[in-house]
């Protein structure tokens, strides 16, 4: 099943794709690799999920800003590229929470994006390399910060 069906059967609402809020390009292509800049939990209202896993957010919070985040990266990969099913596989993920420094699950947070990868791509295309870190701080104090890169269909 092609990555654009799934988004309708898993009944997926992508967020509007988020503008640049800086001297940079959304997603860039070089060669067969796409690669997306760090995004933030985009609501569909515009909005941002704000705050930090560990004080005023727990894990689970943190997961869902997380899979949110991965929506908005998904966004800008089919306003980019006109169609999801371009993309051959999921190759790297960062993933950045904002978190208190006593925080250590942050793969488990991060997890959020990754399933949703693995959701919309499948079992293979859809898990990739990955880092999950912690930050004391991110723009506009934003829970989490994730960026990645994709492998392009020939």
């Amino acid at each position: 099943m092609s990555a654009d069906a799934r988004l309708q059967e898993l009944n997926i609402e992508l967020p509007p794709a988020p503008k640049p809020a800086g001297v940079y390009k959304p997603a860039l292509t070089v060669g067969n690799l796409c690669l997306v800049s760090g995004h933030g939990p985009l609501r569909s209202d515009g909005t941002l999920i704000v705050g930090r896993v560990g004080d005023d957010m727990d894990k689970q919070d943190g997961y869902d800003a997380a899979r949110q985040t991965g929506l908005a990266i998904l966004a800008t990969l089919q306003a980019y590229l006109g169609s999801l099913d371009k993309i051959e596989r999921v190759v790297k993920v960062l993933g950045m929470v904002h978190c208190t420094p006593e925080f250590g699950e942050q793969p488990a947070v991060i997890n959020g994006c990754s399933e949703l990868f693995r959701d919309v791509f499948g079992e293979d295309a859809g898990v990739g390399t990955r880092s999950a870190v912690g930050f004391s701080a991110l723009p506009g104090g934003i829970a989490i910060e994730i960026e990645a890169m994709f492998q392009l269909k020939s």
